[in-house]
């Protein structure tokens, strides 16, 4: 938070004082305050603010400004706006203010693998991987302090060491963790480079005429929903290039289980993907996969349907290979997770479904 300049107090009236709190009340929260000093200079509020805050940019001060976050003497002020002695300077924000720092919490890990470079873990569905809004505590990261509590060498707030990559909170599988500044910068090239191997196992809706494909598309936000990705052409400026392969596994006429693997490595990229080749991963919400795009219209099949969502009401995504060199030893390492108990029983399902001619 910033420092007020105590001379100023006194030309802040309670008028300014009910701003804040009505600012509060209309979902905005008080991150950061300055008041000027009774010398200030005529100075625009942007670079004002950056002069005030350290580890920001002048772009995120403009685009807070921009979005109504930057308030003097209560109301929101355009970027250009020039601060003047004693004025009452407010980063409001949309969300409340926060600890940073990744407290240890006691949540269970599946460690497959761990030596003094990294480690490996079978994240379970419904696991968010670090904190972030609406999900501050309870996190993969939170659990991975617990695990370091008792070595302070490996200290999960440092970000040279951590996360190399992540999977969705409703996604399950591998992930590799550095435990050394070294390890995170040698398995983060390597995903930089396309050179991990990472296999996931889903099902989606719909039967294929081949038996393997590729999908080729940028991946970027999509405008019409921001909490989704969307498919854009290879040869467009917009997102970024991604590619991923998939292979049949199995068929269930109206679903089918498939192989992908990733060439690269973006946000929803094989949700995005699939929906974008017209087979949405099977109880998806995000991605429409959650109703029944294939099959009979009867009461029956819609009950199968139902039944099939609530024994893995999530989407049938299981991140189940991982491949990367050690980055000490340098041997190639290799690492498969079975499927969880949700998808196996689904799977089992849609088998006896087929096995007995519904379709």
């Amino acid at each position: 938070m910033g420092t007020v300049c105590r001379e100023c107090m006194d030309d802040w009236d309670l008028t300014q004082m009910e701003t804040v709190e009505l600012d509060e009340q209309a979902g905005l929260y008080e991150h950061h305050r300055f008041v000027c000093d009774r010398n200030q200079t005529l100075l625009r509020v942007d670079k004002y603010l950056l002069l005030q805050m350290a580890n920001t940019s002048r772009n995120r001060v403009q685009k807070a400004a921009d979005a109504g976050f930057i308030h003097v003497n209560g109301k929101p002020v355009k970027r250009s706006y020039k601060v003047k002695p004693c004025d009452v300077i407010q980063v409001m924000l949309d969300r409340p203010h926060y600890d940073n720092k990744i407290s240890p919490e006691d949540i269970p890990l599946n460690i497959v693998y761990e030596d003094a470079d990294l480690l490996v873990v079978n994240k379970p569905a419904g696991l968010v991987v670090h904190p972030g809004f609406g999900n501050w505590r309870g996190t993969l990261l939170n659990a991975l302090a617990w695990h370091f509590k008792d070595t302070p060498e490996y200290d999960i707030n440092n970000p040279e060491i951590g996360l190399v990559h992540r999977i969705d909170k409703d996604t399950s599988g591998l992930l590799v963790i550095a435990k050394t500044a070294e390890a995170k910068t040698h398995l983060g090239l390597q995903f930089f480079n396309k050179t991990t191997q990472r296999e996931y196992n889903a099902l989606v809706w719909g039967n294929f005429k081949e038996d393997e494909g590729r999908i080729e598309g940028n991946i970027g936000r999509d405008p019409k929903d921001r909490m989704r990705m969307a498919v854009f052409p290879p040869d467009s400026d917009q997102g970024k290039h991604a590619v991923t392969h998939y292979y049949i596994l199995e068929r269930f006429g109206y679903t089918t289980l498939v192989k992908c693997v990733l060439e690269t490595g973006r946000t929803h990229q094989i949700r995005a993907h699939m929906r974008h080749i017209g087979h949405p991963l099977f109880a998806d919400e995000r991605y429409g996969g959650d109703q029944v795009l294939k099959g009979q219209p009867t009461a029956k099949y819609k009950q199968f349907i139902d039944n099939c969502f609530k024994l893995c009401p999530r989407q049938v995504l299981h991140a189940k290979t991982l491949g990367f060199v050690h980055p000490r030893t340098g041997r190639e390492m290799q690492f498969d997770s079975e499927l969880p108990e949700d998808i196996t029983s689904l799977l089992h399902k849609w088998q006896g479904f087929t096995k007995a001619g519904s379709l």
